[in-house]
């Protein structure tokens, strides 16, 4: 007795998957792109003591694109996921290829599909986030890229509008971003949305002046957006430790997190929040400071002790 599963047509799944119409349903298949948002920390351009941690800023890497479109603009590292390959490992390869470094913390931050946002064809972007440590970092320009550098991150609101509604509200919030590297300064302007209906709510991100920014495609809400998962992780994970060496001083973690939390912690107030996360151990270090600092390591069981 055959006892094969079958369908409303009367086919198994090997029948079902060999007449199987791939077009049927979309015949004009999208293209895939992973992107890379690299984040490190680094003395800003114009410090003159690289070992200030007063100086220190997040960076962001951008490479200029040599192709049309958005020729000359700066744009995330990023590329066509190739076949037999997950958005993870182009991921990692665009990495590789940009920074020379792998097996870093790597994770998937959103799908951007919106229509329109390529004008070559329909063009789908899975994003990553990467944290490094910038001391093991040499980047460099990728096959079809003019150069790539690190930009110092800022982002400030300039604006906010918000229209109650009959049973929520609709807020607009106005955003300007601006990446600079020495003598390169570059911005773009993204305008947040949130609709509120009872308990949903719908969260819009858009790219304004798209043809007056230096910052290719949407990278400006990829970008934007990248941040504010960052800076929300930090505070209940322990991804910031990737931003800083295998040994490290109390103080250096402090900028670490005051940086990426955009929150100024007192000495106290940061030992109570993240003290869990860390070991002492028994080298000591003058890098920062003219007396020996205890060095710490992550607590990679710090979660257990919670």
């Amino acid at each position: 007795m055959n006892n094969e599963i079958r369908n409303a047509n009367g086919l198994t799944e090997q029948e079902f998957i060999d007449t199987y119409d791939a077009g049927k349903y979309n015949d004009n298949k999208p293209s895939v792109t992973s992107d890379v948002l690299i984040f490190t920390v680094q003395s800003q351009d114009n410090a003159k003591d690289f070992n200030n941690l007063n100086d220190k800023k997040l960076k962001i890497l951008m490479v200029q694109r040599g192709d049309f479109p958005d020729i000359n603009k700066w744009a995330l590292p990023g590329g066509f996921i190739e076949k037999g390959e997950t958005s993870l490992q182009a991921a990692e390869r665009e990495l590789q290829e940009e920074t020379g470094i792998e097996e870093v913390y790597l994770e998937q931050l959103y799908t951007w599909d919106n229509i329109g946002r390529d004008i070559r064809d329909r063009v789908i972007s899975i994003s990553h986030i990467a944290l490094v440590d910038s001391t093991e970092l040499e980047i460099k320009a990728g096959s079809d890229a003019k150069d790539a550098r690190w930009f110092g991150v800022d982002k400030k609101i300039t604006r906010i509008d918000k229209q109650i509604t009959e049973n929520g509200y609709i807020k607009h919030k106005y955003i300007d971003l601006c990446l600079i590297n020495e003598d390169i300064k570059i911005k773009g302007e993204v305008r947040e949305t949130i609709t509120v209906k009872g308990r949903a709510r719908k969260v819009k991100l858009e790219v304004l002046n798209k043809k007056n920014s230096q910052i290719a495609f949407d990278h400006a809400m990829m970008i934007y957006y990248g941040l504010q998962r960052l800076k929300n992780k930090v505070e209940y994970t322990d991804i910031a430790f990737n931003l800083l060496p295998e040994l490290f001083t109390i103080a250096e973690a402090h900028k670490i997190f005051e940086l990426t939390t955009g929150i100024e912690y007192t000495n106290q107030n940061f030992r109570k929040r993240f003290d869990h996360m860390m070991i002492e151990t028994n080298e000591t270090s003058k890098k920062y400071s003219p007396r020996p600092a205890k060095l710490y390591k992550l607590n990679i069981n710090w979660d257990d002790e919670e």
